[in-house]
């Protein structure tokens, strides 16, 4: 199974638009590329990580260079907070994603 690479989001703070080959712009990009190559909830925890960093207006700053939403950082500074479990080892809640084709099938 081949690992996909989500597409590189590319920051869009004041400091990355003035000066797009800064060091800050470096660091937003080094950032950027780590979170692309992440599965979805170490990317919340990363996420969550970089808020706690950055103290009061942690969220916010973390939202504009990643692009991940609110409630996402949120959702990932109560995991380390709480520590929730590792849910068996699963990605998402079992119930989650996509019904089965034939699962669909059956409702029509």
């Amino acid at each position: 199974m081949v690992d996909q690479l989500r597409s590189i989001h590319r920051c869009k703070c004041g400091e990355c638009r003035r000066s797009p080959l800064g060091e800050l712009a470096e660091e937003h990009q080094a950032i950027n590329r780590v979170m692309a190559s992440l599965k979805e909830k170490s990317r919340r925890l990363f996420a969550g990580v970089l808020a706690i960093q950055h103290g009061r207006g942690g969220i916010e700053r973390v939202v504009e260079i990643t692009g991940l939403t609110r409630n996402t950082v949120r959702r990932g500074q109560r995991e380390l907070r709480d520590g929730d479990g590792d849910l068996a080892g699963r990605l998402r809640r079992s119930g989650g994603g996509r019904q089965c084709l034939e699962k669909k099938a059956l409702r029509w």
